[in-house]
């Protein structure tokens, strides 16, 4: 992308470079790149294969195949003040393998690429470089290359060699490399093409050039400008004219690669893959062994992010001399020259959990695990592919580029504009392509479901029959102008329908700019919970991820940066100014969003801008000229490129109006970096310091030294990542807690935050690519995809050998009987789950539906967090320093203890807090749970004859009835995930001659995550005791584990914490329990609709357990207990008489009056009605639950169908009230009743639905 150029320069080129080789210092093998390849060939001899005899480069090879040092050997001018000239990098780049040696027998086209050199403050510089074969004249190189052959050859007492490796002095002519390069402030590829080649035709054609190169030369370093915004720009080459263009401030930044190049090399749907890895940030590596190729996918999948940028290290030609940085724990985007014989298995990559691996000339890409899909993909790819078909490019990609190729290129696009003037409507071209092409046929089906048609695809009318009259540039680049637009065109209008209200999310900072630049880090700058509610559902996996990444949090913060639209980098403008045209075209609420995809419609306005600019140039610069040169000075010999003349090249003219050489560099430096700034308005330090902060934030490298590298360079490399780590694994261990502490976190200043399920999983997955991104920082040899999981299985294979003792294999956790009689019931009856890191890995191990090892490490990680044990389990981990040694280089993260120590440091903190990361997402596996019926000490429990029985729910599932085993009263079974339990059913089946029993309440215990759910009873269930009850619905919450029992760090109780025993001794008998008062009861009624509204409004994915609300402790059921306790007549001695009892007999009246049709009104005989319904239905379940059973029944259905405040207003009304409480009773006050019915109100507007358990049997 060419947004960030030197400002600086108004000359169209910055310097002119020649690199080749030197006679003079002779053949220097290029010892890094060279050293490189022969690891990679001993690793190769080492492993499987034993024959290296041409496999692999290194110093065995041929010496026509060794790569020797390439040297800058002029460049002019010698320095320009606001682009110094970095000789390193340039050598590096012009010629990234280093010197060439050909002879006749060998293929010597010239070739062409491009790069570019990002510079400390982000800016960016572009080179253009063409890379041509000249003989070798030098006697010395003649016959130091014959001498290497004779050694080389003594050394192989193999086979002999085929003729075309091998060089003899007396019959063979030697070419060597020589490359001549443009250093550019922007990036014009086309232009600078034509230019060098021009300039390599003027040497090797046999008629000489008009002028003498130098002409040439001085015409494009100092008399070519820059082309104006806007404007159109034609100088001349040696041979014919040169026209580039530049798009003004309100189109898209300028970019001039061929971006049919790249969905020719690769096909929509991989392009697609790619450019979602790219904008989720993850490490992507392009390989291919064409450099221009690299240069060209890297530049063009950049390009498409717009209105993003890129933020993280950015190579599109790694050097062979910087291969190590390809461990880098950190996002990148780099290229990779292949040479063409070694597969991708060859390639060792240090990390591959979070690599995108793009093999361009093979038409292959390897996608991370877990990719979410690009919202609205089938639509998108077909828009893209309409578009793609218009300009003849096929959207499969052009792979198989022989035959089925050349039929498809014979079919001009002008024969067809011409067939269907003579009214052959159906394009051949189309219906060949859908015969020829599965993606297409794909794309068609779906384009029928849609109600598009594409047999009236327009096919664009081919420019060249009026040509001469219109354009001043040729048809080909025409064309690629246009097409680029039109898919440029198509990406950026998908990001401006994803984000057209972003700005309402955006949160302005409370502070000055200053303090917020300070504390950037801690800030939030976009309410990313709201966002997401707005989004539709199929948006969420991707949007939630995106909105984490550098290169939005960056576009954000210039968003908050400027003030008006002068202020706006010109990305920022042009997006906002397209947001604002959808806005008044949608005219809609900001927040209402639509899933409809919502094509691109200004395509035809930016082509129109093109075409007029091409076809009338608005600038010609000066034309090449005759220089004062010394006579006998540019002269030159056919074929090769002569040493030209440095006095006349190293300065340019002093009088050129747009030069600025006037100007002071610093101000031109300066200038150059405020179009990086993010155009802050304050002074230019601030700025400065702005910059370096923000291009640190979250990376802390952004581009390697092009340097030849010592290993202290490398040392001081590394450094600066295990720093990076550190910073990155505190802000996100920093994130992730205040999301979970919601608001706690707000009452701590750190903004207003929610958080969903999505978000959550977000910021794990994100967790597990750091941890992932550390654990592969400097390994010595990568084994399996996931580096963590591959240290994870050492340690188990090296603690396992320890432990081979038979004694030592069982199952932690599982309790013996005898252990838990000697503890006294309640928490204790059962032992918390030993610790264990390698039976957390079994666990893992054993899910039959993880079958990869970044899955399995993913999971561990989850299970770990969801246990409070990651940072405890990672400390042990890594305290066997023996195989941490023998894993990890010296320069390794993992090996950096203070580092190390401070990592741990920060994981802990997440002990803070609950997380339920794996029970939610694992939700199909088998879980193993153990059940403990923990019964009274004080009543024999000892004689009860009954047979026990529990049914487990969760939030998942429900097990159905599981016998429990009188003797020991507990239980292993194994089932699906239940998620989160919720209700316990009990009871028993009343045999035998004591089926009475006691209960006080029931333990439960997920095997794998440890987490033990009590659900308090302490209630009879027996026929004739208590309610008669012989089986209760119990609700249970999550224990906090004591701490005498755990000698783990840092525990803190769980955010919702739960009641004790639920002690609902309801029976109304004299001297049961104190008496509440009318305020309290009032007040426990608003409290438990309080928490049930309160349920409602938070997020879906946030809401806890309803059944906790509506039965825990002081929940609605309790509540209203209260209501009907209060002021109830003291019965008899010894008799209980219950709630339901008084219902029963309120049943009975309504019923007996609706036969005598005492009815005051049709509301009351509904009311009524409804009313005996339930009581009926209730009554004649078929199960066996008591009458404090039944009444929990009446109100969770009441509740459910919003009927209890007609129920209360009917039992307020009822003669058998006034039998049965006192005259001072709650439910006899009018006005008390009154307000009850009101707070009962509030319910109306919810839609309660209940837990199967709680209404199982009873069918309304």
């Amino acid at each position: 992308m060419t947004t960030g150029f030197s400002s600086g320069s108004c000359r169209f080129a910055d310097y002119f470079v020649i690199c080749g080789l030197d006679t003079e210092s002779g053949l220097e093998p290029d010892e890094l790149s060279a050293l490189c390849q022969y690891i990679e060939a001993t690793k190769f001899r080492d492993g499987a294969r034993g024959n290296l005899a041409n496999e692999g480069e290194n110093f065995e090879q041929s010496p026509l195949r060794r790569t020797f040092k390439s040297k800058v050997l002029a460049h002019f001018p010698e320095n320009v003040e606001w682009n110094p000239f970095d000789q390193d990098a340039v050598g590096m780049l012009c010629m990234p393998k280093g010197l060439a040696f050909r002879t006749q027998v060998d293929c010597r086209e010239p070739q062409f690429h491009s790069f570019i050199i990002t510079r400390e403050d982000g800016s960016r510089t572009y080179g253009f470089a063409l890379t041509f074969f000249e003989e070798v004249t030098s006697k010395q190189i003649c016959s130091a290359m014959q001498t290497l052959y004779h050694m080389h050859n003594r050394h192989q007492h193999s086979q002999p060699r085929p003729r075309f490796n091998s060089y003899d002095i007396s019959r063979d002519t030697l070419y060597v490399s020589k490359c001549i390069c443009l250093i550019t402030p922007m990036a014009f590829p086309q232009a600078c093409r034509k230019v060098l080649q021009q300039l390599h035709q003027a040497v090797s054609s046999p008629q000489p050039p008009p002028l003498p190169l130098e002409s040439y030369i001085y015409n494009i370093l100092y008399e070519v400008p820059m082309p104006p915004s806007g404007r159109s720009l034609k100088f001349s080459g040696v041979y014919g004219p040169v026209v580039c263009q530049r798009p003004s401030t309100s189109e898209l930044p300028l970019f001039d690669f061929p971006i049919s190049e790249m969905f020719n090399l690769l096909g929509v749907e991989n392009i697609l893959q790619l450019f979602t890895c790219a904008l989720l940030e993850m490490q992507i590596l392009l390989y291919s062994q064409h450099y221009q190729r690299l240069m060209t996918v890297a530049e063009s999948i950049t390009a498409l992010m717009f209105p993003f940028q890129w933020q993280h290290v950015y190579v599109p030609i790694l050097p062979a001399s910087l291969l190590h940085f390809l461990d880098a724990p950190v996002p990148y985007l780099m290229g990779l020259h292949s040479n063409g014989q070694d597969d991708r298995t060859k390639l060792e990559l240090p990390q591959e959990a979070n690599l995108c691996f793009v093999d361009i000339d093979n038409h292959f890409i390897e996608l991370p695990e877990e990719l979410p899909q690009f919202p609205n993909k089938l639509e998108f790819i077909q828009e893209i592919s309409e578009v793609l078909m218009s300009f003849d490019v096929s959207p499969e990609g052009n792979i198989h580029s022989s035959d089925s190729q050349a039929k498809y290129r014979g079919f001009r696009s002008v024969d067809m504009v011409s067939d269907k003037r003579n009214g052959n409507l159906a394009s051949p071209l189309n219906s060949y392509l859908l015969r020829e092409n599965e993606t297409i046929a794909r794309l068609q089906a779906l384009v029928k479901r849609t109600g598009v048609s594409l047999e009236k695809l327009e096919v664009k009318e081919d420019a060249s029959s009026n040509k001469d009259a219109r354009f001043q540039c040729d048809e080909e680049e025409l064309k690629m102008h246009q097409l680029n637009i039109q898919v440029r065109e198509v990406f950026a209008n998908r990001f401006t329908q994803m984000f057209a209200d972003y700005e309402v999310f955006v949160i302005q900072p409370s502070h000055d700019k200053e303090s917020w630049f300070t504390n950037r880090d801690q800030m939030q700058n976009f309410d990313k919970a709201s966002f997401l509610s707005d989004q539709p559902e199929p948006y969420l996996p991707f949007l939630s991820r995106f909105l984490e990444t550098q290169m939005f949090a960056s576009f954000i913060d210039s968003k908050i940066l400027c003030h008006d639209d002068e202020e706006k980098e010109h990305t920022l403008r042009v997006f906002d100014s397209r947001v604002d045209k959808i806005r008044m075209l949608n005219v809609r609420t900001p927040t209402l969003r639509t899933s409809m995809y919502q094509k691109c419609t200004n395509i035809e306005e930016a082509e129109k801008a093109i075409e007029m600019r091409v076809a009338k140039i608005d600038h010609t610069a000066l034309h090449p000229h005759l220089l004062d040169m010394k006579i006998g000075q540019g002269r030159y010999e056919q074929g090769f490129f002569p040493r030209l003349q440095s006095d006349v090249l190293s300065t340019g003219p002093t009088s050129n109006k747009w030069t600025k050489r006037s100007a002071p560099a610093q101000w031109r430096r300066r200038d150059r970096q405020k179009q990086h700034a993010e155009h802050l308005y304050l002074d230019n330090d601030q700025r400065e310091k702005y910059i370096q902060e923000a291009r640190n934030l979250g990376t802390t490298i952004r581009q390697p030294k092009l340097s030849n590298l010592s290993p202290s360079v490398i040392a001081q490399t590394n450094w600066k990542f295990v720093e990076g780590l550190l910073k990155e694994c505190r802000n996100k261990t920093k994130r992730m807690l205040v999301e979970k502490m919601g608001r706690e976190a707000v009452e701590l200043g750190h903004g207003e935050v929610s958080i969903t399920g999505v978000e959550e999983n977000t910021l794990i997955a994100s967790l597990c690519d750091l941890l992932e991104r550390i654990w592969s920082h400097g390994l010595q040899v990568k084994q399996g995809k996931s580096a963590l999981w591959s240290h994870l299985l050492h340690y188990q294979e090296s603690k396992e050998k320890k432990n081979a003792t038979p004694g030592g294999l069982g199952p932690p956790g599982f309790i013996h009987d005898a252990e838990r009689r000697k503890s006294d019931g309640g928490v204790s009856a059962m032992a918390p789950l030993k610790v264990s890191l390698i039976q957390d890995m079994r666990h893992i191990q054993n899910i039959s539906e993880i079958k990869t090892d970044v899955g399995k490490a993913r999971a561990w990680v989850r299970l770990s967090m969801e246990k409070k044990l990651l940072s405890r389990h990672l400390k042990q981990l890594l305290s066997e320093h023996e195989l941490t040694k023998k894993l990890y280089k010296r320069y390794a993260f993992l090996r950096c203890d203070d580092e190390k120590e401070q990592f741990l440091y920060h994981l802990l903190s997440f002990n803070a807090v609950d997380y339920f990361c794996f029970t939610n997402v694992f939700t199909t596996i088998m879980i193993p749970y153990h059940v403990v019926v923990v019964p009274s000490k004080k009543l024999g429990g000892s004689m009860f004859t009954a047979n026990p029985w529990v049914c487990v729910s969760g939030e998942l599932a429900e097990t159905g009835v599981l016998q429990v085993p009188r003797n020991t009263l507990e239980i292993t079974f194994e089932c699906q995930n239940l998620g989160k339990l919720t209700t316990v059913q009990m009871g028993h089946d009343n045999t035998g001659l004591y089926a009475k029993w006691l209960v006080e309440c029931v333990m439960v215990r997920n095997e794998i995550t440890g987490h033990t759910y009590k659900f308090p009873c302490g209630r009879w269930l027996g026929k004739g005791v208590d309610d008669g009850s012989l089986e209760r619905i119990l609700v249970g919450e999550l224990m906090t584990p004591s701490t005498e029992n755990d000698e783990r760090m840092c525990r803190t109780p769980p955010m919702q914490q739960s009641p004790g025993m639920m002690r609902r001794f309801v029976t109304i008998s004299p001297n049961s329990k104190p008496k509440l008062n009318t305020g309290q009861i009032q007040e426990g009624v608003g409290e438990a609709i309080n928490g049930i509204v309160k349920h409602f409004h938070k997020p879906e994915k946030e809401r806890g357990s309803l059944t906790l609300l509506l039965c825990g402790e002081y929940g609605l059921v309790w509540a209203l207990e209260q209501v009907f306790q209060h002021g109830f007549k003291s019965p008899r001695l010894f008799k209980n008489v219950f709630i339901w009892d008084f219902l029963e007999k309120s049943q009975v009246y309504f019923e007996s009056a609706e036969q005598r049709e005492v009815t005051p009104d049709e509301n009351w005989q509904t009311r009524v009605r409804h009313f005996c319904r339930f009581m009926r239905a209730i009554n004649n379940t078929s199960r066996n639950i008591g009458k404090d059973g039944k009444f929990q029944m009446l109100v969770c259905l009441g509740a459910r169908d919003h009927l209890l405040h007609h129920w209360i207003a009917l039992l307020a009304d009822c003669p058998i009230t006034a039998q049965m409480y006192e005259d001072t009773a709650l439910i006899k006050d009018r006005s008390l009743v009154n307000s009850l019915i009101r707070v009962l109100q509030t319910l109306q507007e919810f839609n309660i639905t209940l837990e199967a358990s709680l209404v199982k049997g009873v069918g309304i």
